[in-house]
């Protein structure tokens, strides 16, 4: 039977054993403890880079302070400060309309032709007004004739009752036939001018120098100054024109830029078809009011010198200029 000794030898553990015990955890200790640092180094980096320095009262500027951006450069005169396309338009465009109703007998231009102020542009048939103007005539000598009768009637009693031959009152009746015929000439001849301007409003004349832009009647085609409503009733013109050496860029500007657009602001215009071309212009009407359903306010800018290559309708590009 084994002695104490011995059952105690048995239990005690091998130096050999201990010493790889030890190594194994001083091992796990070590990499716990880089894995720490590792962790503790990252936090710090990060935290400097985010974390920026408190200035003190005393201290000087710091290095955000002097990296700080620099207020923009104020624009030079004629540098571009906004971009707009638009329109052009000309600056007045006339639609021609007869004063009374009508026929068309003749019309003696088409679209593009470049007419005079006065030139005759359409004629309307005038056979009624001519009689009616005969007419007028014909009362007028009638009125005339009447008056020199009442006049030489009136200086016979006026003689008359001056030598006490005839009655007072039949002076006073020839003095009031003489001024009823004097009122009834002075009424029939304005029948006369009134009918001899119905008959030069037959004549249709251009009332400027300028373009045709459209022709909206044919000869024979009934004219009137009232629209009856619908497409298909009488045309209220005869002919749309405007001077094309009078021309401006029409644009909606949004609201937001209003404040960089003023009256008199010289701007540069360039149409879309003919990019190498360029034109002068300055702001010469900025509307009263916005449109509230699109948010822009329109501007018209007058062309400086426009020539054959700006025709209206055509789209263009204004470059609005610092000064």
């Amino acid at each position: 039977m084994a002695s104490p000794e011995d059952r105690l030898s048995r239990l005690a553990i091998p130096s050999e054993k201990k010493t790889r015990g030890r190594t194994g955890s001083v091992v796990a200790i070590a990499v716990v403890v880089a894995l720490v640092l590792l962790g503790l180094a990252l936090y710090v980096t990060t935290g400097k880079a985010d974390r920026s320095p408190i200035p003190s009262k005393n201290a000087g500027p710091t290095v955000a302070a002097q990296t700080a951006p620099l207020p923009a450069a104020r624009p030079k005169a004629g540098d571009v400060v906004l971009t707009v396309t638009g329109y052009v338009v000309p600056r007045e465009r006339i639609e021609i309309s007869p004063r009374f109703q009508g026929t068309v007998r003749r019309i003696g231009v088409k679209k593009g032709d470049r007419v005079k102020k006065d030139d005759v542009l359409v004629e309307l048939e005038n056979d009624e007004q001519r009689a009616r103007l005969l007419e007028a005539q014909g009362q007028l000598a009638l009125a005339e004739a009447q008056y020199t009768n009442a006049i030489l009637t009136f200086r016979r009693q006026e003689m008359l009752a001056e030598r006490k031959i005839d009655s007072a009152s039949a002076l006073d009746e020839a003095t009031r036939l003489r001024d009823t015929t004097a009122a009834q000439v002075k009424i029939a001849q304005a029948q006369v001018a009134l009918a001899r301007t119905y008959l030069d409003w037959c004549t249709i004349r251009a009332p400027i120098t300028g373009t045709i832009l459209e022709k909206l009647v044919n000869p024979n085609e009934l004219v009137t100054p009232l629209s009856f409503g619908g497409s298909r009733g009488p045309s209220t013109a005869f002919l749309a024109m405007a001077d094309l050496g009078d021309l401006q860029v029409e644009v909606d500007l949004n609201e937001a830029d209003t404040p960089k657009v003023r009256l008199g602001l010289a701007c540069r215009i360039n149409p879309e078809a003919y990019p190498d071309r360029k034109y002068a212009g300055r702001v010469a009407e900025i509307a009263p009011e916005a449109n509230r359903a699109k948010g822009t306010l329109q501007i018209k800018v007058q062309v400086e010198a426009p020539d054959a290559f700006l025709t209206p309708e055509l789209t263009a590009r204004v470059d609005f200029l610092s000064e």
